[in-house]
This record gives structure tokens, C-alpha cells and sequence, in this order.
């Protein structure tokens, strides 16, 4: 069973930046991580793709990205992180990790981290 671990989120005035990091570990036996990517949810709104790199380091955004965010993978591969500048009170949400696993590309979430954009 894979489990993905975040760690980042907090409250930042607008303009300014945090990075998300992703971790996936698992028990048992080794698994292969196609793709990872970040995914957010603010309140009253359906949750929505932020940024994805995949095995290949292939890397895919969001429109309202738009130059801000960066998504890079650790040296391990296990590991993705995700570089926000010039935040705004529209990022404000609940930020996903995400693994897509194995021969099925079976979704797997990490528990959420909020990220609150002040203005």
C-alpha cells in the first residue's frame, strides 16, 4: 500500500511564495510511480488540477498557473515538490498530492495540506 506524506502549507500574505513537498512511501513490495502531481480544493469548489510531472519528468499545469508555480521531483523520484510564487488569495485551498500507481495508475492521495493566501 502506497502512502503519500505533504508538509509545506501555511498562510502567506499575497506575492509571496511556499513549496509543497510530496513523499510516497509504501509496505510491502516495490511500486512504480507513473506520475505525481498536485491537485487543490478550495471550499464550495471541486477539486481541480494544479500540476503533474510524470515518470519522464513531462510536466503539465494548470491555465491559472500561468508562470508561477514550478513542479520538480526529488533525486529519489519518490519525492515531488511544488514551488508557488506570487501567490494569491485565490490560492487559497486544501493542496493534494497525488500518485498515479502501478500497471493500473491507480490514484493515491496524501491527506491535504492547507495553503491561505491573505490579502
Amino acid at each position: 500500500q502506497v502512502q503519500l506524506v505533504e508538509s509545506g502549507g501555511g498562510l502567506v500574505q499575497a506575492g509571496g511564495s511556499l513549496r509543497l513537498s510530496c513523499s510516497a512511501s509504501a509496505s510491502g513490495s516495490g511500486f512504480s510511480i507513473n506520475a505525481m502531481g498536485w491537485y487543490r480544493q478550495a471550499p464550495g469548489k471541486q477539486r481541480e488540477l494544479v500540476a503533474q510531472i510524470t515518470s519522464g519528468g513531462l510536466t503539465h499545469y494548470a491555465d491559472f498557473v500561468n508562470g508561477r508555480f514550478t513542479i520538480s521531483r526529488g533525486n529519489a523520484r519518490n519525492t515531488v515538490y511544488l514551488q508557488m510564487n506570487s501567490l494569491k488569495p485565490d490560492d487559497t485551498a486544501v493542496y493534494y498530492c497525488n500518485g498515479k500507481i502501478g500497471a493500473g495508475w491507480t490514484n493515491v492521495w496524501g491527506q491535504g495540506t492547507q495553503v491561505t493566501v491573505s490579502s
